[in-house]
C-alpha cells in the first residue's frame, strides 16, 4: 500500500468479436462521459508476473485497448480527468480494478470511472461475486488503515504504542478476511478465483499441512494456471522456509549497485525484513525498526532490507530510505512481486521478516513492535 491509496491489481481481459487475433488476445473497450483531452486512462495489467501498462487519451468518452494474455489477468483502469498524471489520478481514487479475459468485454457510465457498468462480462461478474463474499478488495481495508496514517500527527507517527495499535487493527481486518477467503475456497473449488482467494489469505508462514489440501481441492485447470503454479511454489517454500530452518543465502544489489549477501551478515542476528516504499504497514513499522536497530545495533543486531519496489519506483525507494531514517543496509532487484528473494522465501505479502541466528538459522518470523523488542531484550540480555 501506498500512503494515500493501496494500489492492488485486478482486471478485465477481452477478445474482439469482429477482427481475427489470436486465441490470447483482448480487447477492452469503453465510454466515460464525454471527456476529451487532456483526460487521459491508463490500463495496467498482470500477465505471467509481468505488469503491463497502456495509455489513451479519451476522444469523447471513448476508448479501446487491446493486448495478449494467456490467461485471465488481474487489472485497473485509472482515469487523469486533468492532465495532472497517473500518480495524481491514483491519489484521488480514480481506479477501476477488474479482470481481463480472452474475448471482447465493454463498459459504459455516464460521468465518471467510479460509476462503470460492464456489459456482458462473466469474468468480472465472477469477479464481483467472489468479493461480496469476502467483503470487499483488500485494498479497501489498506485505504482505511491509510485514512488513519494520513490524520495521524507527527507525534504519533514517532509513537509505538500508536503504530503498533494500528498495526493490529490491520492485523485483525485482514484475518477476518482470511477466513472468509478459505471458507469461499471449500465452497467455490470450481471457480477461478478460489487460487486468489487462498494465495491472498495466508502468509509466508502458514500450515502447510492445513492449506495444501486445499490448494490441491481446487479445479487443476486453476491449478496449473501461472497464480496457481506460484501458490504451489510458495507451498514448497513454506515446506522448507520456517522457525529452525536454515535461511537459504542470496545476493541482490544495494541502491548503489555494490552486491550484498545474506551471508555477509553470518555471525549476527539479522533481521532478514521484505518490505516497499509504497507500503502502507511497513512504513508505519520502520519507526519500531529504527528504536531496535539504535538499541541493538553494537551488540551484534543487523537488518538487512529487501524491497519489493520496481524500476520505476526505485526514486521512491531511496527517498523512503532517507525519510524514515533506515541506517541498514538495504537490496533489490527492482522486481516487485517478482524479487528473486522474495520468490525464494515465498513472499507473497509485506511487511514480513525473518529473524535469523548468528548461525544462520531463522529463530522468529514476523516479530513487530514490542514482540520484536522483547525477542531482542531476550536475546541479548536486557
Amino acid at each position: 500500500m501506498k500512503k494515500g491509496t493501496f494500489l492492488l491489481l485486478c482486471g478485465l481481459l477481452v477478445l474482439s468479436n469482429c477482427t481475427q487475433q489470436n486465441d490470447q488476445s483482448f480487447t477492452l473497450k469503453g465510454k466515460i462521459g464525454d471527456w476529451n483531452d487532456p483526460a487521459t486512462i491508463y490500463l495496467s495489467y498482470w500477465s505471467e508476473g509481468n505488469e503491463n501498462l497502456d495509455t489513451l487519451q479519451l476522444q469523447k468518452g471513448s476508448f479501446s485497448f487491446t493486448g495478449n494474455i494467456s490467461e485471465p489477468a488481474p487489472a485497473r483502469l485509472i482515469l487523469d480527468y486533468t492532465g495532472e498524471g497517473m500518480g495524481q489520478a491514483a491519489q484521488a481514487g480514480h481506479i477501476l480494478y477488474l479482470y481481463l479475459e480472452n474475448g471482447t468485454v465493454k463498459l459504459n457510465s455516464p460521468d465518471s470511472l467510479q460509476n462503470s457498468q460492464f456489459i456482458d462480462s462473466p469474468i468480472n461478474e465472477e469477479h464481483q461475486a467472489y468479493l461480496e463474499y469476502v467483503g470487499g478488495q483488500i485494498q479497501d481495508l489498506a485505504a482505511r488503515m491509510n485514512q488513519k496514517v494520513m490524520q495521524a500527527t507527527p507525534e504519533q507517527m514517532k509513537d509505538t504504542t500508536f503504530m503498533a495499535q494500528l498495526n493490529r487493527e490491520y492485523t485483525q481486518l485482514l484475518a477476518e478476511r482470511s477466513q472468509k477467503q478459505q471458507q469461499y475456497v471449500r465452497e467455490h473449488p470450481d471457480s477461478y478465483f478460489s487460487i486468489e482467494a487462498l494465495s491472498e489469505s495466508v502468509s509466508s508462514d502458514f500450515d502447510v499441512e492445513a492449506i495444501e489440501p486445499l490448494f490441491l481441492s481446487i479445479n487443476e485447470k486453476h491449478r496449473e494456471s501461472f497464480t496457481g503454479k506460484a501458490f504451489a511454489q510458495r507451498i514448497e517454500a513454506a515446506k522448507t522456509i520456517g522457525i529452525g530452518k536454515k535461511a537459504p543465502d542470496f545476493t541482490q544489489n544495494d541502491p548503489e549497485g555494490n552486491p550484498v549477501s545474506l551471508s555477509d551478515f553470518q555471525g549476527k542476528y539479522v533481521l532478514l525484513d521484505f518490505w516497499a516504499s509504497w507500503c502502507g504497514p511497513c512504513r508505519q513499522e520502520n519507526p519500531n525498526l529504527v528504536k531496535a536497530y539504535a538499541a541493538y545495533n553494537d551488540k551484534g543486531f543487523e537488518i538487512l532490507g529487501v524491497s519489493l519496489d520496481n524500476k520505476d519506483g526505485k526514486e521512491a525507494w531511496v527517498n523512503a530510505i532517507e525519510k524514515d531514517g533506515l541506517t541498514w543496509t538495504q537490496v533489490s532487484d527492482l522486481n516487485s512481486w517478482n524479487n528473486e528473494v522474495a520468490r525464494m522465501y515465498g513472499v507473497r505479502a509485506v511487511p514480513q521478516s525473518y529473524l535469523i541466528d548468528p548461525e544462520g538459522v531463522i529463530v522468529a518470523q514476523n516479530l513487530r513492535g514490542e514482540a520484536l523488542e522483547e525477542k531482542l531484550a531476550e536475546i541479548f540480555g536486557q
